[in-house]
């Protein structure tokens, strides 16, 4: 059953950045999964261990989209060609492009309370797009994307870019992520933060705050 409207919730002056993946969307499923790792033609394993280690980089744009697939090829031991490439970026890019239901609900409650948004994503510039201009971007002042930023969460600096863009003190700084690392990166610029688990949990601690 969708989700019903809830009620505003109101946090001003403080504004509220959310992470995007497994926050506003779903995590990739076992069929998009299998999918990539079909087309990658290797076994799981190494293949998801390469997958990850190489993902800063690309997250960073410090690596294209070419040379991070090049890399994971070469520690798994396969020669994907500029074809194959095409077509293992497209499943990776689909699969990751979801919306939450709950978690889009919690969003319209802040934007219905006259709380300021913004989107703050590890993330490749080729999501930037998704991110900016999907139906949920209008709800964000600003989207930031970790790859057009050449910065990192849980680095400080990539906070610290933030606050500075937003115009708001570190404590009006409230940050919503999956990991508790890039959380408690957040905390440690002065900001607050929760670490996501679901929609439920993100709402009460959010009108925790506005009582």
């Amino acid at each position: 059953m969708p989700p019903t409207a809830l009620a505003p919730i109101s946090l001003a002056p403080r504004v509220v950045v959310f992470d995007y993946g497994e926050v506003i969307s779903r995590e990739p499923t076992p069929d998009d999964r299998a999918a990539l790792l079909g087309r990658a033609g290797v076994p799981a394993e190494p293949f998801w261990g390469a997958y990850w280690a190489h993902r800063t980089d690309l997250d960073q744009g410090t690596a294209t989209i070419a040379e991070y697939w090049r890399r994971v090829g070469a520690d798994v031991g396969a020669e994907w060609s500029a074809l194959d490439v095409h077509e293992l970026w497209a499943l990776d890019h689909r699969a990751w492009l979801s919306v939450d239901p709950g978690t889009l609900a919690v969003l319209h409650a802040l934007e219905a309370g006259g709380t300021r948004l913004a989107l703050l994503s590890n993330a490749g510039a080729d999501f930037s797009g998704w991110l900016r201009s999907g139906s949920f971007g209008p709800l964000f002042d600003r989207v930031f994307v970790s790859g057009e930023l050449g910065l990192v969460k849980p680095d400080a600096a990539i906070y610290e870019h933030v606050i500075g863009e937003l115009g708001i003190s570190p404590a009006d700084f409230l940050f919503v992520d999956n990991k508790s690392e890039n959380v408690e990166g957040a905390v440690a610029v002065g900001g607050d933060g929760h670490v996501f688990t679901d929609a439920a949990s993100l709402e009460m601690w959010l009108r925790g705050l506005a009582r």
